[in-house]
């Protein structure tokens, strides 16, 4: 859960909006925060976290914190 919170920091950084998640499909996805937005180092940490940009989806997207 501690990664889960690192990373959501880091998001939080770069955009507040209310509810900018969503679980589908086993999918953890952040709407809010473009790739743009998100400094190199920050990728960097967020992939160490789970976390990579899904040209598909069009957002953040983690397959470790996604639904069960």
């Amino acid at each position: 859960m501690e990664d889960l919170i690192k990373a959501l920091q880091i998001f939080l950084k770069y955009k507040n909006e209310y509810s900018p998640t969503h679980c589908e499909h086993d999918v953890m996805m952040i709407a809010a925060v473009t790739k743009e937005m998100v400094s190199e180092e920050d990728r960097k940490v967020l992939d160490k976290l789970g976390f990579h940009w899904s040209s598909e989806y069009d957002c953040w997207i983690s397959y470790r914190f996604g639904a069960a």
